[in-house]
This record gives structure tokens, sequence and C-alpha cells, in this order.
């Protein structure tokens, strides 16, 4: 018997009282009764991570080895200890049995009895609740110590202050840090000359050699900006400012979403005010910095469009992956610069990237040459718009959302079933029943609500195919226009069917919305030369 553990905490207060070293010892007693092998390298645990979510590292690694067939058995000490999320509990143990993988529980051994199966996802429900009522206790707890001006809304002190080291978040021991104070002062008054801007700012910083609020050595414009907007410099704590978003946002196109959400402002009508503290600005400097952000933000860089890009905002580095912004330099040539080339206050990296600069002229137009020849073989568009209509194109993340959606519907049915099953035996009374009953058909509900969502999601990514009902048609139309087309006919045609223009030095690959083969349109690409299409092909 090959045998797994896994133990989890969610926080790291219970990592650092070692909870999670008593849920281990547990287990491995268990499995010294037990007779069974055990190697260190089964042994899976989980410090400092939430319940609520599936992105857990040891987790990740216990459902790797269970689909590589290395383990047997998997032994918990309670099913919470696996998902907090009763969906996600259903839909983890379904992964792990349809792989032969059996699941023990210490707290609650399981059986093939369906009233165990009944309990087990009675237990899951319970602790989704469980979790929710903790985290709503929680938060309102929160709200009114910052009403009551008694707890800092703090997980990490502003640059400019500290704190009380044996109360981190108690008002009283706010203190000014006069060294971070006097840095605080001089971005403002610096900010506040003429022509002063965020870069500037973090360029200044980063040549003074000081750390960022976080301990970093890179200083990011929305780093500096979030210092010059923020009113705890003025004396002034306010609690709600931002709230919670999830990840749906790349910082390129070509890397993935971050696994951790972002921050949305609130209107400050809506902020709570928690207490004054030793302010370090005035606030006369402070509204004068702000009124320079609005106006600066009104003429910025990105605003402005004396110059054409046919794709402006497409153009991507295949080396690094970061975006190839567009620039023209000595008022005559016009490049896509990788933005790693830009220094490290833009990209964020330290390393410097090796791709060439690129001639935008040369690029357009290359990528539109392309355009027109897909445009001009409607065969090629039949084909994309024939794959997208039978569903192959939907993106592969939104086919195993819909796919889990279906699992979990599936699983709340047959919670459904056995609750009628256990009312029908008289195991449960009726209140007891209707109330569950409820409360499952509610998170049905949900799920039906996500699916519907998921299907005009869907529908969304191959409308192209059926408003398109004849594509010779429509691309006889769009050829008709294209020898006499302006830059802002081309443009609109690059937006709607290019979705990225990937730059590897000498190769280029251009991403269609609606892809014209398999695999994404490739064409080769020289720096030196515009003849390239007449060279043989590069190997």
């Amino acid at each position: 018997m090959r045998v797994a553990l896994y133990a989890r905490v969610s926080t790291n207060r219970q990592a650092l009282t070692q909870s999670i070293e008593q849920q281990l010892e547990r287990l491995r007693q268990h499995v010294i009764n037990q007779g069974w092998p055990l190697s260190e390298d089964y042994i899976l645990r989980d410090d400092g991570h939430s319940g609520a979510t599936l992105n857990r590292p040891g987790l990740d690694g216990l459902r790797d080895k269970v689909r590589a067939a290395e383990v047997d058995c998997i032994v918990l000490t309670a099913p919470d200890r696996l998902a907090r999320n009763y969906v996600h509990q259903m839909l983890l143990l379904e992964e792990l049995e349809r792989t032969g993988c059996q699941v023990q529980f210490l707290d609650r051994p399981m059986t093939e009895d369906p009233h165990d199966h009944l309990l087990l996802q009675i237990r899951g429900a319970v602790a989704e609740y469980e979790r929710t009522l903790i985290a709503e206790r929680m938060r309102r707890g929160r709200l009114a110590k910052y009403r009551a001006g008694v707890l800092i809304p703090w997980t990490r002190k502003p640059f400019g202050y500290s704190v009380d080291p044996e109360r981190p978040r108690d008002p009283a021991g706010v203190r000014i840090n006069e060294a971070e104070a006097a840095v605080i002062r001089q971005l403002f008054a610096q900010y506040l000359e003429p022509g002063g801007t965020i870069h500037a700012l973090a360029c200044w910083l980063m040549r003074q050699g000081l750390r960022t609020p976080s301990g970093k050595k890179l200083w990011s414009p929305a780093t500096v900006r979030a210092m010059l907007t923020n009113p705890t410099y003025t004396g002034q704590l306010f609690a709600g400012r931002f709230r919670r978003r999830e990840a749906t946002r790349r910082h390129s196109p070509l890397q993935p979403i971050k696994l951790r959400g972002g921050e949305a402002r609130v209107l400050p009508q809506e902020w709570t005010f928690v207490t004054k503290i030793p302010a370090i600005i005035t606030d006369e400097q402070f509204a004068l910095v702000q009124a320079k952000l609005a106006r600066n933000q009104a003429c910025a860089r990105r605003n402005n469009k004396v110059h054409e890009y046919l794709l402006r905002a497409l153009v991507s580095c295949g080396l690094c992956k970061l975006t190839c912004p567009a620039k023209t330099m000595n008022r005559k040539n016009s490049y896509y610069i990788c933005q790693s080339k830009m220094g490290a206050i833009n990209s964020r990296r330290e390393e410097y990237c090796p791709s060439r600069f690129i001639p935008a002229k040369q690029l357009d137009d290359i990528v539109w040459q392309d355009l027109r020849e897909v445009i001009c073989k409607p065969e090629l568009l039949s084909q994309a718009l024939g794959r997208a209509w039978g569903g192959s194109w939907i993106p592969q993340e939104l086919q195993a959302r819909r796919e889990n959606l279906r699992r979990g519907r599936k699983s709340l049915e047959r919670q459904l079933e056995r609750l009628t099953e256990a009312y029908l035996a008289e195991v449960i009374p009726l209140a007891e029943y209707e109330r569950r009953r409820r409360d499952i058909e509610e998170r049905h509900e949900v799920l039906d609500e996500q699916a519907r969502q998921m299907e005009r999601q869907v529908e969304r990514t191959v409308e192209l195919a059926g408003v398109v009902a004849s594509v010779e048609e429509f691309a006889a139309r769009i050829r008709q226009g294209l020898d006499g087309a302006s830059f802002e006919q081309r443009r609109q045609l690059v937006e709607l069917l290019i979705d990225r223009v990937v730059v590897s030095n000498e190769k280029v690959e251009i991403r269609y919305v609606v892809p014209t083969n398999e695999a994404s349109e490739q064409v080769h690409f020289s720096h030196l030369r515009t003849d390239y299409r007449t060279r043989s092909p590069l190997h």
C-alpha cells in the first residue's frame, strides 16, 4: 500500500503554533498502526493556505502524484483539511477516486454505507457555512473597531511611519519615522516642481538606493503614485479605501493571470474614518499634488496620437514576454521597443532583454500584407469559422470551467437524492430536511446562474461564426476596400482580426482572433530586408 499524508492550516499563526505538526503526528501514528510503509516525499503539507482555494502547492503536489499513479491511499484528519468549499470537496474526491486512490479520514472513517456519504456531504456543507460565518463575523468586528478608532487598517505600515512592535495595530503607537518622512516630503516637493513626473521620482528613489515599502529594490511608478495619493500623510487615517477583486488582468498578454487578485479603489465618501495620526505633509500640499496628477493624467503620453502605428498595443516580445510600445526617435525613425529595454522602472525587472528594436513601418507592412492574403483566401476563413462553430475554438479554460460546473451540479443533485432518502428512512426530521433542502437548492441555483453566464461567454466567443453566414461574401466585401483603405480603416481591421503579434528577433508570429489554421500563423521576418517572402524559409 503506497500511502500519502496531507495536512493543512489556514494561517501562518496556526503554522507557528505547531498545529500542523499535531495533524501530521496523528497521521504518522495511524500509518504505523496499519503497518504501511511511508516515505517523507509523500508527506504533503500546506502551511498558511486557505481551504477556500485549490491553488495550494501541497495539494497540487498530491494531485500530481495521484495522477501519476504513485499513490494508493491518502490519509487526512478531516474533510475540511482537503477543502472548505463543498463543491471543491466533491470535485477532489471524485477526481481521486476515479484514479482508484482511496481517501481516509481519521475523524470519521468512511465506508460504502450511503449514510457515511451523506454525513460527509453534510459536514462539507457545514464547513463551508462555518467559514463564511467566521469571515463575516471578523469583517463586522474589524469594522466596529475601525469606527471606534482602536484598530489600524494596515497589514503593512506606510512608508514614513513606524508602529509599536508590541502592538502594531494600535493607533496610539503610530510614530513618524523621520528618515522616511524626509523622503516623503521630498517626493511631494519634487513632484510639484515644473517638469516633475512620477517616473522621474521613481528613478530618483532608485538612485538613492532606497527600498520600497515591501523591501524591493525596484521602484515602480504605481508604487510612487500610491504614495502621492495616500491621505494618511495628511494625518487622517481611513479604512476601506480599497476592495479586493479577482485576478482577471494580465500584466503581459503572453503571461498567465496571477493567482492573487488586485485592488479596486472605493469612492472617498464610502471610506471609514478611523482616527488622526501625526501628519507628514499639509492638506494644501496634498491638494496641489492631486490636482497636478489629474492634469498629467489627462495629458499623458498614452493619449498622444500624433504618430500612426498600425499595431499599437498589439506587439509583444517573444523573448521576455513583455509588451512592445511604439516610439518615434529623432522625429523620423519609428520602432516597437520591448518594455524591458526602457529600464527597470518600466519593466520591473533587473534583467535587460537582448531583443532588437523592431522597425515599425517594416513590421506594419509585413503584418498588413499577411492579413490581406488571409482575407483574399476565404477558404481559410471558412475552415477557421467552422472550427469555431463546432466549439473547438472555445478556450481550454472555458471548457474546463464548464465541465467543473457540470460536475458540481451533478454532485448537488446526488446530494439532494441522498438527503431525500435519509428523510424517507426517518434518519432526519422534516424541519431539518427542509432546511438542508433549501440550502442545496440555493447552491444549485448559484451554479445554474454561473453556468448561464458561462454559456453567454461561450456564445460571445463564437458569435463571429453566427454573424457571418457567408464567409465568401464577407471576405469579398472587405476585399473591395483593401486597396484604398485609409489608416483608420486598416487599424480597425487589424483590431478586429489580430489578437497579438509576437516578435522573436528574425521571426514573427501573428495570432489571429479567428485562427487561420490549427496552429497560429507564423511568418519569418528580417530586420534588414523587406523581401523576406522571396527568400527560402528559415529553419
